[in-house]
């Protein structure tokens, strides 16, 4: 390449078009994806049905008692307008309820659109598949807990 006027001449690189999400199902016809929050790990399957959901062989309700943490796992599928048409099977570990709460709700969302990839832009505009990457932060040695120091007297 002599100067920039040449630029103009160079074609596009094949395969450098918007990537194409395509369908990820297996055989029994469940979409999978791990979703994480805090030190929580979820994994989610999710398959066309009635509405159900199981979260570690128990429903949902159970689980997460307080409605706050029932209304975060159902958010992905009120912003896709699909309540009642998939049946949601969770395993979690690790972390707090909150953190589990978000945990299911990420992994549903990726698994949401790995169902129906059209689903994608309204969750990512929602923000439900970007991971929360928000972490406890470590205590430091000589201090009380992470920043926190012990009360300071001049006697």
């Amino acid at each position: 390449m002599a100067d920039l006027s040449s630029l103009k001449d160079l074609a596009p690189a094949e395969g450098q078009a918007a990537p194409v999400h395509v369908r990820k199902v297996d055989a029994q016809g469940r979409a999978y994806a791990t979703g994480k929050r805090k030190n929580a790990v979820a994994r989610v399957w999710i398959k066309a049905g009635s509405g159900k959901i199981i979260i570690n062989g128990r429903d949902y309700t159970t689980y997460f008692a307080r409605p706050v943490l029932q209304m975060i796992l159902q958010q992905p599928l009120v912003a896709a307008a699909r309540s009642g048409q998939f049946d949601i099977i969770a395993t979690v570990a690790g972390g707090g309820l909150s953190g589990q709460a978000g945990a299911v709700r990420h992994g549903l969302s990726k698994s949401l659109t790995y169902f129906e990839p059209g689903l994608r832009a309204v969750l990512k505009k929602g923000g439900f598949l970007t991971r929360d990457s928000r972490v406890v932060e470590r205590k430091k040695y000589g201090k009380a807990k992470a920043r926190r120091s012990f009360q300071f007297s001049k006697r």
